[in-house]
């Protein structure tokens, strides 16, 4: 099948330092300020009053995020799945209907400013906003001592409004990348794409393999994922994007233990797609589970369940109508 891509309004990004940044035509934009990573529900509720409030003061809106994420900065130690690439994230922010995305470095001077320098040096003199828009928990500054409170407090003293969002729920849980990377860990792409408002994707260059799934008569187009990436290894029904085509297909994320045991690959069969992918990027986005990934006793079993498989994926495809992310140019 296939599906053109979505394409956004022209999307400026700027990216630097806290003490140095040229943000050209964002500057004096509403900002949506967060991490944004995923870009689910509750982002999208951030950015919609980002939206809202520059459509007021006539004026641009932008996201103002921050790499590498906080987190992977403080604890270096730590294992973070992320669930967008920092160039996945911008395509999101795109398609949403910003002008464009102030990434900000996160390193040590920003890590040590404090919350009253972020705003008085950073949004007033460097970016000059018109206003900001940010989650009810948004923490900012050394320590993260800056609350949502405080920004607004100081955003009256300063001129510039700014819109706190609400927690978002759906059917009782909370919408936030916490939830949608438990969701994926445990192989819930479903829901994972009801808190997210879309199938979560992930995308990469195709990689050579061992040609096996060519012998199996399942060719693949292989892709090596973030080290980080936690999605839990099984089979699931995936649907993938190539330039403007769509090609709806079967995945499997894990370790081949019918063969190697190796480092996590995902290889994706494309239905009804003849050609080579090789060097070439694609996006691939999960639409259901279908099974662990197992160790056959014979390559005639691993045959026979990968027709199932395949027979599966058609069916939770069907369902699922056209629906893929929607993604701008970066």
């Amino acid at each position: 099948m296939s599906k053109p891509r979505q394409t956004a309004k022209s999307f400026h990004v700027a990216r630097g330092g806290a003490q140095g940044i040229d943000i050209g035509p964002l500057h004096g934009a509403v900002v949506a300020i967060g991490n944004f990573d995923g870009v689910h529900r509750g982002h999208r509720a951030v950015i919609g009053a980002a939206l809202k409030r520059a459509k007021a003061l006539k004026r641009k809106a932008a996201a103002l995020t921050f790499a590498p994420h906080p987190r992977l900065f403080l604890r270096p130690q730590d294992t973070l799945f992320q669930l967008s690439s920092e160039r996945d994230k911008l395509r999101l922010l795109a398609a949403a209907g910003l002008d464009g995305a102030i990434v900000m470095t996160f390193d040590a001077t920003l890590a040590a400013t404090s919350a009253e320098d972020f705003i008085a040096c950073i949004l007033v003199g460097r970016l000059g906003i018109g206003g900001a828009a940010i989650g009810f928990d948004f923490h900012f500054g050394q320590n993260r001592k800056g609350s949502p409170a405080y920004l607004a407090e100081q955003g009256k003293r300063l001129g510039f409004a700014v819109d706190i969002v609400a927690p978002l729920e759906d059917e009782g849980r909370p919408v936030s990348s916490g939830a949608v990377r438990a969701a994926l860990a445990e192989g819930r792409v479903v829901e994972a794409a009801e808190l997210l408002g879309a199938p979560w994707f992930t995308s990469g260059e195709v990689i050579h393999g061992d040609k096996r799934g060519r012998e199996l008569g399942f060719p693949t187009a292989n892709l090596k994922l973030d080290a980080g990436c936690g999605l839990k290894h099984g089979v699931y029904a995936v649907r993938v994007g190539v330039d403007d085509m769509r090609y709806d297909g079967v995945a499997s994320f894990g370790v081949r233990p019918m063969f190697d045991d190796g480092a996590p690959l995902l290889e994706v069969f494309l239905f009804d797609f003849d050609g080579e992918l090789y060097g070439q990027a694609i996006d691939v986005a999960f639409y259901g589970w279908i099974r662990h990934e197992r160790k056959f006793s014979t390559i005639e079993t691993l045959k026979r369940a990968m027709k199932a498989d395949v027979a599966h994926a058609r069916d939770a495809l069907k369902r699922a109508g056209k629906a893929f992310p929607a993604l701008g140019e970066v």
